[in-house]
């Protein structure tokens, strides 16, 4: 365990003591107070408000956040299990559940789909059948003809109602139950009233009765909510897309032999077995075997990586050629994929100002509502005497007044927008990121390990004579400094020369003996070659064999894949770009003149970098900082927004608000295109909310709008602000 712990991982005697068989058994000691309920029933914005009220106020609560999307709320509770906490959200009115993680898969959404579908098909076959007899009706059917006709349509109607119903009935009884009032409420409350007005307008021989349009009004509800269902299925949100690649079990190697464990039980120094094809189910070192690496789905690299001894490799990468021994360093919750999964489940469950708006719309919706709903009967009752169509027109208010569409502005386009920028390589950390990143109009790059990679690049071999550079690679080999690697890597294709006593000089280069002559590779200094390094663009090493001229090999930092393509994107769309960089002038002025950006600062201390950030923001500027070392943590943590590399340091990539799986810059443009698609998604449904509520309420309080007309329009605002945030998905404006 040397190893791991020179490396910054420290072993648990207790867990590597204990035997496998008793490892489940002490998972509890280990639980750091996390506990994960699934919410089958939450569907709105209230509920979060609901969940999370809740259970802040019970003791030992250190905290609760609902995701939506997922249907799932985290609580951090040290102490307490599932068990304490289930009795506080019924006593709210939600159903809750512990959640397996083996079990968590597509199998419940499915279920909660396929239960809607067969009450959308009975309301629909019932809907078409009480239309037939309507015909009837329609025609001018009269007294007992008509009457038989009315009963007849609510014996199929009022079963119908009953079943198809169950949705919205069991929430609202679940709301009514513990004295809270939710959007269900109303639109149950509406059901019952067409079809008790329905029933009374029967037995006494009335010449209307609405058992069409209570089944046809259950029928399209039923469709929003399972479009509702479907869009958060399609939009699935990135962290889902993480939760799938997880492993559940590995296959460990115990005195040898092999055998299937749950990942749970892996600890730190556990030996394990990856056969071709096969997912990697923790993170570690391979101690034994060679192959290829695909790790397109966490860092979208597209071509397989070697993979050999001593190699650190990363939960939910695929093993595809050879088997692998792999000694673990972190597993479950500790491993990598896993901190990602947090952190992108931390980022849609945040929410910013446009949600909060949101939320406290929603609460305050179902007091306004009844009122305006009682408000319409009282007024309506007064002016005309007509019960039944006073009740008529108060259903009709409580149906087009729900505020669906209002609360599925927010959510629909955040977790559109995290799909799509996580499909392209950026993980988004913090809540409030996308509505910033919106607002930037300048973009501050780091230099080197940001817009270039940080590992030089041998500019041409051009200068070696065809006979030196056999010499060249064989001297490049002895030494692990970066310029004889990256001369080594440029050079492999050349064959090695015989050297004799090859000796590195740490701090100079390295010498040896050809063919009976002194050769060496290293510093200009060390060569006797005068070499203004400061005022050069590149960096340089020297190749000096005896009795000939020494040779320079210029090396240049090599840029980041898409580097320029982001610049590009960045100035087309009218953006400031500016590198400030703690590197030599003549490297950054020719890394801007590569990238055609005319804007730069060199040398700059980590202090600088966070002063000339803050004086861009003092000037009126939106800054979006995007850089990778600890001389840019203070500049990322002051500006408007920030992005680091996933190659970045940990404190870079904690003060940052994004961060970057994969080696391409270009997601960056497309993260700023993508968040102003975004927020405009956003302000468009609250529009469309806002103004189909400004249209509707007047006109169902004015008794021009039908139950059945309401639920038609209820259902097409909420279909209408979820398929105008599926627009994000293709990058469409």
């Amino acid at each position: 365990m040397a190893d791991l712990t020179a490396s910054g991982f420290s072993a648990c005697p207790a867990c590597d003591a204990a035997p496998l068989a008793q490892r489940l058994a002490d998972r509890a000691d280990h639980a750091d107070g996390t506990l994960i309920l699934s919410l089958p029933t939450a569907h709105c914005a209230t509920c979060i408000t609901d969940v999370e009220t809740a259970l802040a106020a019970h003791p030992g609560v250190k905290s609760a956040r609902v995701n939506l999307t997922l249907r799932r709320v985290t609580v951090d509770a040290p102490g307490l299990t599932a068990d304490d906490l289930i009795p506080v959200l019924a006593g709210v009115g939600y159903e809750a559940h512990e959640l397996d993680p083996d079990a968590l898969s597509a199998t419940t959404a499915d279920r909660q789909g396929r239960d809607l579908l067969m009450r959308i098909g009975v309301s629909g076959f019932a809907m078409m059948n009480i239309m037939i007899l309507s015909i009837a009706v329609w025609s001018g059917a009269e007294a007992a003809t008509r009457d038989l006709f009315h009963w007849i349509s609510g014996a199929i109607a009022l079963p119908t109602v009953f079943f198809a119903g169950q949705p919205f009935f069991r929430s609202a009884w679940s709301a009514l139950r513990v004295g809270r009032l939710g959007m269900d409420v109303p639109i149950s409350l509406a059901l019952v009233l067409a079809s008790a007005i329905s029933v009374s307008e029967t037995m006494q021989s009335g010449h209307h009765a609405y058992f069409d349009g209570v089944t046809m009004l259950c029928f399209f509800l039923l469709i929003g909510r399972y479009l509702d269902h479907r869009t958060r299925a399609i939009a699935r949100s990135a962290a889902a897309e993480l939760t799938a690649l997880e492993v559940p079990r590995a296959t460990l190697l115990v005195d040898g032999a092999e055998q299937v464990v749950p990942i749970a039980t892996l600890r730190p120094g556990d030996l394990i077995r990856i056969r071709p094809g096969a997912r990697v189910p923790a993170d570690g070192e391979i101690v034994e075997g060679r192959s290829e690496i695909d790790r397109a789905l966490l860092t979208g690299e597209t071509l397989p990586v070697l993979a050999a001894p001593g190699q650190m490799l990363s939960a939910g990468e695929v093993n595809l050629t050879g088997p692998l021994t792999l000694r673990v360093t972190a597993a479950g919750r500790d491993s990598s994929l896993a901190r990602l999964t947090a952190l992108v489940e931390a980022a849609e469950a945040a929410r910013g100002r446009y949600t909060s708006l949101a939320e406290r719309v929603s609460k305050a919706y179902s007091p306004s509502v009844h009122v305006m709903a009682l408000t319409s009967f009282i007024g309506w009752m007064w002016a005309t005497g007509d019960l039944r169509l006073a009740v008529n027109i108060a259903a009709a208010v409580l149906i087009v007044t729900c505020p669906c569409a209002l609360g599925l502005a927010v959510p629909a386009v955040a977790t559109a927008a995290s799909g799509r920028l996580f499909r392209r390589g950026l993980l988004i950390k913090n809540g409030t990121a996308l509505e910033r990143l919106a607002e930037v109009d300048t973009v501050v790059f780091d230099k080197t390990g940001t817009l270039t990679m940080g590992r030089p690049v041998l500019v041409s071999a051009d200068p070696l004579p065809a006979d030196l550079r056999p010499v060249a690679r064989a001297l490049a080999e002895a030494s692990a400094h970066p310029l004889s690697r990256a001369l080594a890597e440029a050079l492999a294709d050349q064959p090695l020369a015989d050297l004799s006593d090859v000796t590195e000089h740490p701090g100079f280069g390295v010498s040896a003996r050809w063919q009976g002559q002194a050769v060496r590779l290293g510093r200009a200094d060390w060569l006797g070659v005068g070499d203004d390094v400061e005022t050069l663009p590149t960096s340089a090493t020297w190749l000096a064999v005896e009795g000939q001229a020494p040779v320079r090999l210029d090396f240049t930092d090599e840029l980041r894949p898409g580097a320029a393509d982001c610049v590009e994107m960045l100035r087309k769309a009218r953006m400031r770009v500016v590198v400030i960089s703690g590197d030599r002038p003549a490297a950054v002025a020719d890394l801007a003149a590569r990238l055609g950006i005319e804007d730069w600062r060199a040398g700059v201390d980590p202090r600088g970098k966070e002063a000339m950030v803050a004086d861009l923001a003092a000037q009126g500027a939106r800054v979006l900082m995007v850089g990778d070392g600890l001389n840019d943590t203070a500049a990322l943590a002051r500006a408007h927004a920030s992005i680091s590399p996933a190659s970045a340091l940990d404190a870079a990539r904690v003060a940052s608000d994004m961060v970057l799986t994969g080696n391409d810059l270009a997601p960056v443009a497309d993260a700023v295109a993508t968040a102003r698609r975004a927020t405009r998604r956003i302000r468009e449904n609250f529009a469309i909310s806002i103004a189909y509520n400004i249209v509707a309420v007047p006109l169902a309080v004015a008794g021009m709008v039908t139950p059945l007309i309401a639920a038609l329009a209820m259902s097409l605002s909420s279909i209408t602000v979820t398929l105008n945030a599926l627009r994000l998905r293709d990058g469409r404006n």
